[in-house]
């Protein structure tokens, strides 16, 4: 499996089979350039601009943006729960999905725009993270140190922050990468994809900032 980070909440996951599956896609009002990443799946964890924009991926992907459980290919299953994108029960922001795919032996979580700590059965639901790919900008979603707490609840093994301020969203009220990286004593890696087996979890880093390819 080959997970690439795109930009700000919409990354590639490549399998062995094949299969190609990409979340979150933003439009061009989001800041990142938009490119073309052919997806053969596109996970929508709600309708704003910067997560929906499902036109500016190539094809007639599948598209899921309703919470279920599915079967996207022979042994990829992916369970999607309900979340609020707040911390006043949806009154602010609304609803927001939260995706647990199992592919390969690893379970890699994306939580969208999740805005608070997730309930006990909501963490039951998804189970532990082997990869997990949290918001960590805060204003929008939840912000760093809620973010690093989340991560050990869900027991991540590598987590990977998305919703974060860089160049190309600088005007955006959210914090950088660094105020979560920052929360770690170890040294987090910088890398341009993160390649995971089930087998080689313990060899993973447990924390690494993916470099928007759509920046390079």
């Amino acid at each position: 499996m080959i997970i690439t980070c795109i930009g700000h909440a919409k990354f590639l996951v490549e399998l062995e089979c094949g299969l190609r599956i990409v979340t979150d896609p933003y439009d061009a009002t989001c800041g990142y350039p938009v490119t073309d990443v052919r997806a053969d799946v596109v996970l929508v964890s709600h309708g704003h601009h910067d997560h929906n924009a499902v036109e500016t991926i190539p094809g007639t992907p599948r598209v899921i943006d309703q919470a279920g459980e599915y079967e996207l290919a022979e042994g990829v299953r992916l369970v999607a729960i309900e979340a609020c994108h707040d911390d006043a029960n949806g009154a602010k922001r609304g609803r927001t999905l939260l995706f647990s795919l199992h592919a390969e032996g690893v379970n890699v979580m994306h939580l969208g725009d999740l805005g608070h700590v997730p309930t006990a059965e909501q963490c039951m639901r998804l189970g532990h993270a082997d990869v997990l790919m949290i918001p960590v900008g805060g204003h929008f979603t939840i912000d760093a140190p809620t973010a690093k707490e989340v991560a050990a609840l869900l027991h991540a093994r590598v987590v990977l922050p998305m919703h974060y301020k860089t160049r190309a969203n600088e005007g955006w009220p959210i914090q950088p990468a660094s105020a979560f990286t920052n929360l770690y004593a170890q040294a987090v890696e910088e890398l341009d994809l993160l390649r995971v087996a089930g087998g080689d979890l313990s060899c993973q880093p447990e924390v690494a900032v993916l470099r928007p390819t759509s920046l390079n």
